[in-house]
């Protein structure tokens, strides 16, 4: 290995590499892999057939003097949603479906803007190149009229297909970093080396295609915000706890982030955890990591990793840190509105551990930053709480 460890004593990870192995067995007891692990991306002649075989379709339609439609997978209920503890919020196998018709002033543009980006996936797949989802709004901005009509299509056309969307030679802009012991190799032969310093890594826009991941980390620590992640960066935290590898998404996770997380988790098998605010917008984020989300729910086999812990900040810790009410920031009526909608999920059922930290955020009703663990002292969550978080097992 190349890595030069600074980190703590091997004694310190105990507890870590105990979880690992709790870890790795529950993976040998449940077949080796876990169900969904080993999904294969569809070829490209697959996609050019699967586009070609909707094109049939119109075609047959017209010439029977009847409005082509488009019937897509409805990703907007939870009756069409099934959990698996296994993989996390996924299609039913029988759901209900919307039409897209042409002949209806409703949706005739939308029919309209399917079929010109089904044109050009075609032509993408076909010459073996790539575009970005950025890319593909410019070519007509007037028509698409914004980003998010080109993003929801695509999403739409990769469950209509049921072809992943890298599948479609489309990529995303990347919003993500990463840093820690970790090295690979981009589709390009870009050899990226990762380190522990103050400079992160953006995540790649292709994680298909890096190759020859190396890395010998103990733990990989997903970062909800980019600001912590930035002063866990320059508290040297990842030098610290070194080997480590630490992730954020900025926010609410991109496509490109989740596909890291889950390469990572299927490469190493090392124990992830999150690292969100005590809030209910936090806690949507580290479930969409751990069980995926409903939009996205066609291709949960490939981005939802349900071995990921929550490590903070948790409700509970609040009180027992002796955190300050003034530091606290009341809950809103949308914060209590999004929390009862978590604790109605498939998902909260198998964790009454998330359940009891977030009936305690419900009855304070009040939510916490992570930055309000700076009044205990400006270091305290790189210096003491999240050490102590890692070495002695406070995760759930």
């Amino acid at each position: 290995m190349a890595f030069a460890p600074m980190g703590p004593e091997t004694s310190f990870f105990v507890v870590l590499d105990q979880h690992r192995a709790s870890l790795l067995a529950s993976l040998t007891t449940g077949g080796g892999k876990p169900e969904g692990g080993d999904v294969r991306l569809a070829s490209s002649s697959e996609v050019l057939a699967s586009i070609e075989n909707v094109i049939q379709d119109i075609v047959v339609s017209l010439a029977r003097n009847e409005a082509p439609v488009f019937t897509i997978d409805n990703r907007t209920s939870w009756e069409n949603i099934k959990f698996e503890d296994s993989v996390g919020l996924q299609m039913a196998s029988h759901c209900t479906t919307r039409k897209i018709k042409s002949d209806s002033p409703k949706s005739v543009k939308n029919f309209a803007l399917i079929l010109k980006i089904l044109s050009m996936i075609h032509k993408l797949v076909q010459s073996n190149t790539y575009a970005t989802k950025r890319d593909i709004y410019y070519t007509d901005s007037q028509l698409f009229g914004s980003q998010t009509v080109v993003d929801n299509i695509i999403n739409d056309i990769s469950c209509m297909l049921k072809v992943p969307r890298r599948s479609l030679h489309i990529l995303s802009t990347s919003k993500g970093l990463i840093a820690g012991n970790l090295r690979y190799i981009e589709e390009d032969g870009t050899k990226v080396h990762c380190t522990c310093g103050t400079t992160a890594v953006a995540v790649p826009s292709n994680i298909q295609g890096i190759r020859n991941l190396v890395t010998d980390a103990k733990f990989l620590l997903i970062v909800e915000k980019d600001a912590t992640f930035q002063r866990l960066l320059d508290d040297n935290f990842c030098n610290k706890m070194s080997p480590c590898i630490m992730v954020t998404g900025k926010g609410v996770p991109d496509l490109n982030t989740r596909l890291l997380v889950k390469k990572l988790w299927d490469t190493f098998h090392i124990p992830i955890f999150t690292l969100v605010d005590a809030d209910p917008h936090g806690i949507e984020i580290m479930c969409i990591y751990k069980y995926g989300s409903m939009a996205m729910s066609f291709e949960a086999h490939n981005l939802t990793v349900p071995t990921i812990r929550w490590l903070g900040l948790l409700p509970s810790d609040l009180k027992r840190l002796n955190i300050p009410k003034e530091t606290l920031i009341p809950l809103t009526k949308q914060d209590q509105m999004k929390l009862n909608s978590i604790l109605k999920r498939p998902y909260v059922t198998c964790q009454p551990f998330w359940r009891k930290e977030m009936e305690i955020m419900a009855d304070s009703k009040m939510k916490a930053e992570i930055q309000a663990l700076t009044f205990l002292s400006s270091d305290y969550l790189s210096r003491v709480y999240l050490p102590n978080k890692l070495k002695f097992g406070g995760w759930i």
